[in-house]
């Protein structure tokens, strides 16, 4: 059955209460749901963190007994599986809806086209597809982590007209303005973890946690430190946020500072298994933190080593630069540390996909090009 105008304006809704879990969802994807009876809004509902009700059954909620032949608008197919709570399309199925409109199939292994099964073995008309590219777009951390067993990864940086990050001597403080600043705590706000670098953190003691003016803080993300040599102080800021995981990655078997770290709350990872060269796979570690921590987007705060590294093996999948209209000269530091290019063929390309004003800086995101 085709798509109605309206029924692309009643998901548009549903997407809308959906944003509203993308700060606090993790690691469940953020959905939204409608209920819709002759024409009217009758039920709301979104997923606001998990273990608790999914879209559809605070919509039904909403909705009460008006459900009964209703249209329900869901941004991502209901599940069929008991996970933390039980299977949405039970509720669907109970409540007597008529019609469910869905924006995207769920690509959980443990759903992908068995909610819209059982909801048509129940006789409940489903069309699917409706503002999938928006739907897509809400979730690319948690589709690309189903998909492919690894977190989206996004690369914050903050640069100058010339490229740098900071002074020759290291100084990098307030390179972008306040309000570049604060966007970057919504940024960590959407993000499963923080990824870094021992250097980082032995540098300029980040506390690495999300502070957003005037808003309460749903959740915290984790913190990973990338730490070969398990460098890290048990004294670091980023272990005085109590509500939330830090994570370090390290080659190190050292048993006292593993029983320091872990005595203010760390979790060590031992990176060691398969290990061919004296450093941490970083591909290997992010899909430990897929399939372990079930993270969905991590957010790199690190210097130009392991971004570098990062983007050497092509594992940045969106890089987010705040350039600020300021020169920092020949001997500051550069974005990325990368060997020498002996051709052009070895360059790796990117393509804008936005650029706003935030203050005096310019905001530019930037998605790797892929070969056709």
């Amino acid at each position: 059955m085709s798509l109605s105008t309206q029924d692309h304006q009643f998901m548009v809704c549903a997407l809308q209460l959906a944003r509203l879990g993308v700060r606090s969802a993790h690691p469940n994807p953020a959905v939204g749901c409608v209920v819709v009876k002759h024409g009217q809004i009758i039920g709301k509902g979104w997923h606001r963190k998990a273990g608790e009700p999914h879209a559809e059954v605070n919509a039904l909620r909403d909705a009460g007994k008006g459900a009964e032949g209703a249209d329900v608008y869901v941004t991502l197919e209901p599940c069929s599986h008991h996970g933390k709570t039980p299977p949405c399309v039970n509720a669907l199925i109970e409540a007597g809806v008529a019609r469910v409109v869905i924006a995207m199939q769920d690509p959980n292994p443990l759903v992908a086209g068995a909610g819209i099964k059982c909801l048509t073995d129940a006789g409940i008309e489903v069309v699917s597809g409706c503002q999938q590219a928006s739907a897509l777009l809400l979730n690319q951390g948690f589709v690309q982590r189903m998909k492919t067993g690894r977190p989206r990864v996004v690369s914050k940086l903050a640069m100058s007209l010339d490229g740098r990050t900071a002074l020759a001597n290291g100084e990098s403080a307030w390179i972008s303005s306040s309000q570049s600043r604060q966007d970057v705590h919504g940024l960590r706000a959407e993000s499963s973890a923080i990824l870094t670098a021992s250097g980082t953190v032995a540098a300029d003691d980040p506390q690495l946690n999300v502070r957003l003016a005037g808003e309460s803080v749903e959740r915290q993300p984790d913190v990973v430190i990338v730490d070969t040599h398990l460098r890290t102080v048990p004294t670091a800021s980023v272990f005085k946020q109590a509500d939330r995981k830090v994570i370090i990655a390290t080659l190190s078997d050292d048993a006292i500072k593993h029983q320091a770290l872990k005595k203010v709350g760390a979790t060590i990872v031992d990176m060691r298994q398969g290990l061919l060269e004296q450093r941490i796979d970083l591909a290997c570690l992010l899909s430990l933190l897929a399939d372990q921590f079930e993270h969905n987007q991590i957010m790199v705060e690190a210097g130009a080593k392991l971004n570098g590294s990062l983007l050497a093996e092509m594992l940045i999948d969106e890089l987010v630069l705040y350039q600020a209209p300021v020169v920092l000269g020949d001997e500051g530091m550069g974005l990325f540390h990368l060997p020498a290019l002996t051709s052009m063929n070895q360059r790796i390309e990117f393509h804008e996909t936005s650029s706003i004003r935030l203050g005096k800086d310019r905001k530019i995101i930037y998605q790797p090009t892929l070969e056709a």
